[in-house]
């Protein structure tokens, strides 16, 4: 075999092999791309053609060479929102999933074949192995049998999923809680150097579409949709799966627990907060909270199915039912205190100077209930000297010589003793114990200093709960 000369240039033979080889290649690359004949317009005559061409060749990648990797593009519509189970931490969604990718060297001419688009058997053709990896449950939906291929060789395959996946689910705000979770794409089995992953259609779009098909309007509502491609490493790409990943941001309806709990909650917190405007020293208040402490404790417990369960995080709303049922229990506790003083302030001693100027002098000022002089402190000598003045008995002693010779007026004499007798036991028996009344009046004061420091301490631990709500709502707001 003579060597090509051109130019004074002279091919050495590995030069030639090298020529040679890539004739052939570039002849196999014309060869596998050309055109599918259809011998007829007709559905089967494309049909026969297809079968000669790319059916049955589901083993290998469809590539002239496999060098090529395949872009697969995927978009997918949430129909659904299932259900999120706090206590597993999974999330059930319906969705339809959109694959597109093409078959290199197919394409036919829609004119001579009679159509640009055919639906084929979708186990007669290479399909890619893409999977979610937050997936944790098997996939119960019906198996779709068909995918449509285009006159340019591209390849569109829609299928729904039902998929129960994995989501680390955050409750500390609910009800007012926003969930993120995430739907990881991939391929099982190919690394990003045989299959690489693209966004079908803007994430806007999909968003939208999904709204727009949704048909379940439980508790949780979509409220956006994000999508992020993973950038791989060149060192890794041997090993790598090529990674799409689109967030789910889901918002909880939460007008029923407001109905149902808070607003219930924030009434018999009210109702216990008035019982301080009832006497203790006239009706049973004790009673009264306790029923209503008793109340509180069957409202919890039938409204405990609608609270999540999760050993993650303690819910917000946990801590404000405790923080309610901690406070009427001091209430209880405050009003045994008062009682106590108040009915058993007979049994005491005089009350402590230190406790007379603290409670007496400033703090019944502080809270607006001064000492008033009662009307009950009289001097039961003076209306004893009162009474023997008035005794007709002792006015001269010649009455006195005739009352003790008259008969009546000694019966009177003994009417008028004992009158003055019974006087001086009702006086006795009604005289308010100085003593007493200290104790009294600093039971009144303490009760009064409580309510206002109960008034306090409720506005300022509510404030400082729908505080923290709004700010880790607003948190995870801002981080979609």
């Amino acid at each position: 075999m003579a060597r090509p000369q051109a130019a004074g240039f002279t091919a050495s033979p590995l030069q030639l092999q090298l020529i040679n080889c890539c004739i052939i290649m570039l002849s196999l690359l014309i060869q596998s791309a050309e055109t599918i004949n259809c011998s007829e317009p007709t559905s089967d005559a494309l049909l026969t053609a297809l079968k000669k061409n790319i059916f049955d060749k589901t083993e290998i990648r469809p590539v002239i060479n496999l060098r090529t990797p395949t872009n697969i593009s995927l978009a997918f519509t949430l129909y659904g929102i299932l259900d999120v189970d706090e206590k597993a931490q999974k999330l059930k969604t319906y969705l339809w999933l959109n694959l597109l990718w093409d078959i290199e060297g197919l394409s036919w001419d829609p004119v001579e074949c009679g159509t640009d688009t055919i639906s084929i058997p979708r186990k007669q053709l290479w399909r890619p192995d893409i999977v979610i990896n937050e997936f944790i449950d098997e996939n119960k939906v019906p198996d779709t049998y068909y995918l449509y291929i285009k006159n340019t060789g591209k390849v569109m395959d829609d299928f729904p999923m039902h998929v129960i996946s994995s989501c680390n689910l955050d409750i500390y705000t609910f009800p007012f809680d926003i969930q993120n979770c995430s739907f990881t794409f991939n391929s099982y089995q190919h690394t990003i150097l045989d299959v690489q992953l693209s966004i079908a259609r803007p994430v806007v779009k999909s968003l939208e579409y999904s709204l727009g098909v949704m048909k379940t309007k439980g508790e949780w509502e979509l409220v956006e949709m994000l999508a992020q491609k993973h950038a791989i490493p060149p060192q890794e790409m041997n090993i790598s799966r090529d990674r799409l990943t689109y967030y789910i941001v889901l918002r909880r309806r939460a007008t029923l627990y407001v109905v149902n709990l808070l607003i219930p909650s924030c009434f018999l917190i009210t109702v216990d907060l008035f019982s301080f405007l009832l006497p203790p020293q006239n009706v049973d208040r004790s009673s009264f909270k306790m029923t209503l402490i008793l109340g509180y404790t069957v409202f919890l417990l039938l409204m405990n199915d609608l609270l999540p369960v999760t050993g993650n995080t303690l819910p917000l709303i946990n801590a404000f039912f405790s923080l309610c049922l901690a406070l009427m229990v001091a209430s209880l506790l405050e009003t045994i205190l008062i009682i106590n003083i108040q009915c058993g302030s007979s049994d005491y001693g005089p009350l402590p100077r230190w406790a007379k100027v603290l409670f007496l002098n400033y703090l019944a000022k502080l809270v607006f209930l001064s000492k008033k002089p009662s009307d009950q402190n009289w001097d039961p000598e003076e209306h004893r000297t009162e009474t023997k003045r008035c005794d007709p008995v002792v006015d001269t002693p010649q009455s006195e010589a005739v009352h003790n010779t008259t008969p009546t007026h000694q019966e009177l004499r003994k009417i008028s003793h004992e009158l003055l007798s019974i006087r001086q036991q009702i006086d006795k028996h009604f005289k308010t114990d100085e003593s007493a009344d200290e104790w009294v009046h600093l039971g009144q004061v303490i009760d009064r200093l409580l309510f206002g420091m109960y008034i306090v301490f409720l506005s300022v631990s509510f404030i400082t709960m729908f505080v923290i709500w709004q700010y880790w709502y607003n948190k995870q707001a801002s981080l979609i």
